[in-house]
């Protein structure tokens, strides 16, 4: 799938690549506090942002090129997002 074709409420399985990430924040989430890297995932159709909780950013760089599978899309403050929960996973293939 391709970024411009994801829809809000939906699971994707998309390739991108990192070309900004932010710096680690301490969030404190329903399940307790954890930390939260925000990314922007970048194909040849647009950008989202990605969401990576906890671990999820461990090995993760700007320029990384990253595998999908079943990531959510969801929306907050009027932009798509993706995050990946227990179901999904993320894989860096370059």
């Amino acid at each position: 799938m391709k970024i411009k074709d994801i829809q809000t409420g939906t699971n994707v399985d998309l390739v991108g690549k990192i070309k900004e990430i932010a710096d680690v924040k301490q969030v404190n989430t329903k399940f307790g506090m954890t930390s939260l890297t925000v990314a922007v995932l970048e194909d040849d159709t647009g950008s989202v942002k990605l969401n990576l909780w906890g671990s999820q950013s461990e090995g993760i760089e700007e320029e990384s090129t990253l595998e999908i599978k079943n990531g959510f899309v969801k929306e907050f403050q009027g932009q798509k997002q993706i995050s990946v929960g227990k179901t999904g996973s993320i894989k860096v293939v370059e």
